[in-house]
């Protein structure tokens, strides 16, 4: 029985998700209380700031969270946020439970594309962008491109033939790095560090690469919502109610993509987050994707904003991939769904 209504549990998560922002960035070595981390905040918004004094607070304190904690912690809520939207888009348009934004070979492409860049040493820029990300956000573009290649059929995209060629176009550029590692050992630590996904030394610059395509993403698919329900009756059924199918399964699928290869390029491989994310939101929201799709979102950036603070404070100095906290909460997640999948077969 739900306490509250799917609209109160949106509206909720709002206050919740700059709660979590402002938390999260007073949180670290540096002694600063949650009160000034808001003053702080608010003392750089627009049209706030005149009314917000903080005169009695350093600047080392200011500089501190405007610079180095706030970008990484937006960056980590833009990230939850997108892996969490394709997620549950993505399991809507499959109309699997198990779907997540890597289904489809995007984060292999992803790692393969990012080993390549460290194995040739390739440090320069691109418009201030190191070339591992760069590389990783080529390598899930090419990969998903494959996967639709090898699935399309006619003119269509058959859901399985999808599923089927993600999961082999996956263990291919699997075994593509496997390869890399072994002949270049060298690098096999900067590569599986980087496969485990992290936040460290991110700034302003990636939050500026990303925020757009998140945003503009999370509204184009929640623009799908309405085709998104009628996917959950049955593509037949949806298609005899007016809706383009494949026109729907290939815009859901672009946009999926693009949001997922900008995620990775920032953050490396966070596994789990557009698994676990959708099927706690449908509890508290319901099926409805018009409302589940944003306060997925929302959830999503606040779960990887706290597995962030985790990462970097469980055992401090020494920071953990964020992709290991997800991963200890996501694992045990997935085993409940295998068995509750199995329950109702």
């Amino acid at each position: 029985m739900k306490l509250l209504s799917a609209k109160s549990y949106f509206y909720l998560m709002i206050p919740m998700a700059g709660l979590a922002i402002i938390t999260a960035s007073s949180i670290g070595a540096a002694n600063i209380s949650i009160l000034e981390g808001f003053q702080i905040v608010m003392a750089h918004v627009p049209y706030i700031k005149d009314f917000v004094n903080i005169d009695h607070i350093s600047d080392a304190a200011t500089s501190i969270i405007i610079f180095v904690r706030l970008p990484r912690v937006l960056l980590a809520f833009l990230v939850g946020l997108g892996l969490s939207v394709v997620g549950v888009s993505m399991q809507g348009m499959l109309r699997n439970p198990l779907a997540d934004p890597y289904i489809i070979g995007t984060s292999s492409g992803a790692a393969l594309g990012a080993s390549l860049a460290i194995v040739l040493k390739l440090n320069h820029t691109f418009i201030g962008f190191g070339m591992v990300s760069v590389f990783a956000f080529l390598g899930a573009l090419l990969s998903t491109g494959i996967v639709y290649q090898l699935a399309r059929r006619s003119g269509k995209v058959p859901t399985t033939t999808l599923l089927l060629a993600g999961i082999a176009t996956g263990q291919f550029f699997s075994a593509a790095l496997s390869f890399i590692m072994v002949i270049a050992s060298r690098d096999v630590s900067t590569i599986v560090y980087w496969t485990m996904g992290s936040f460290s030394a991110r700034g302003w610059h990636h939050v500026s690469l990303v925020i757009v395509p998140m945003v503009l993403g999370t509204f184009f698919l929640i623009f799908h919502s309405k085709d998104l329900n009628l996917l959950l009756i049955g593509e037949e059924t949806a298609q005899n109610t007016g809706v383009n199918v494949e026109k729907v399964k290939i815009s859901i699928l672009i946009i999926s993509t693009l949001i997922t290869a900008f995620a990775v390029s920032v953050s490396g491989i966070i596994g789990f987050v557009g698994l676990i994310i959708p099927h706690i939101t449908r509890v508290l929201i319901g099926p409805n994707h018009r409302v589940l799709i944003p306060a997925c979102g929302l959830l999503g950036g606040i779960f990887l904003v706290t597995a962030d603070t985790f990462s970097r404070t469980i055992i401090a100095p020494t920071e953990l991939p964020v992709g290991i906290i997800t991963a200890l909460a996501g694992a045990p997640f997935f085993v409940y769904l295998l068995r509750k999948a199995r329950k109702i077969e």
